[in-house]
């Protein structure tokens, strides 16, 4: 009979291959368009694609290197299962952190002048539209697409190749939760603490259900309600 378990070393190399070519696409069109600066660069409708790309791109590798290690997308927590409950607690992770960041770190942190905020601002193109490219990107590229990458494919392929279960669950959920964070170039102790606070309620929710839906939702969640209070409380 066929061993239908891959190798520790198999596994490593097609885990590592699968990080770098992910992190590589995840760039590419923020890249792209900060270069060629077509159609305006990164603004408009560009937003949403590329939000489309990282998707449809990060989930096609990412498919292939499971079946690669003769897993599927339920290995890595993509279920249906108990998916109300999940997005309750979702919905709750992201609006509380919204909240939070939002009514106290935001304003006093530096409000409109914060580099982070003034960087979203310039994203909107003071359209409707463009708010709408804008959410798109966050739902589909940060929401839906990072947490399939991040969470359930580093973390649930990295642990297994330890032979503690437990050993490699907290392996492999701080060094997502740090690759995750240094990713998004935090440039000072604000930007550190922005960043990591989320990843963290993210990563929790995610290994307390052992599915995506609830980090998938408060992802999500966070984003929108991030660009939306952004376009209403600064821009303009």
């Amino acid at each position: 009979m066929k061993n239908q378990t891959p190798s520790t070393l198999k596994t490593i190399a097609v885990f590592t291959a699968t990080i770098i070519l992910g992190y590589i696409l995840f760039i590419l069109p923020n890249l792209f368009f900060g270069i060629t600066k077509l159609n305006g660069g990164f603004t408009g409708v560009n937003l949403l694609i590329t939000g489309l790309f990282q998707f449809v791109t990060v989930c096609l590798l990412v498919y292939f290197s499971l079946k690669l290690l003769k897993k599927d997308f339920q290995y890595i927590g993509l279920t249906k299962n108990n998916w109300q409950r999940d997005s309750l607690l979702g919905v709750i992770t992201g609006l509380t952190w919204a909240a939070l960041q939002f009514a106290w770190l935001i304003p006093s942190t530096g409000g409109a002048t914060r580099a982070d905020i003034a960087q979203m601002i310039e994203m909107m193109d003071g359209t409707l539209s463009g708010l709408l490219f804008f959410i798109g990107l966050g739902v589909i590229g940060g929401g839906i697409t990072e947490e399939i990458f991040n969470r359930g494919y580093f973390i649930t392929v990295l642990k297994d190749v330890f032979s503690n279960p437990r050993l490699g669950l907290w392996v492999a959920s701080i060094l997502s939760i740090l690759l995750f964070t240094v990713g998004h170039l935090p440039t000072d102790a604000v930007e550190w603490f922005d960043i990591l606070v989320p990843t963290i309620a993210y990563t929790v929710v995610f290994v307390f259900t052992k599915r995506l839906t609830a980090s998938i939702v408060a992802h999500g969640i966070y984003n929108m309600s991030a660009i939306l209070l952004t376009y209403y409380l600064y821009y303009g």
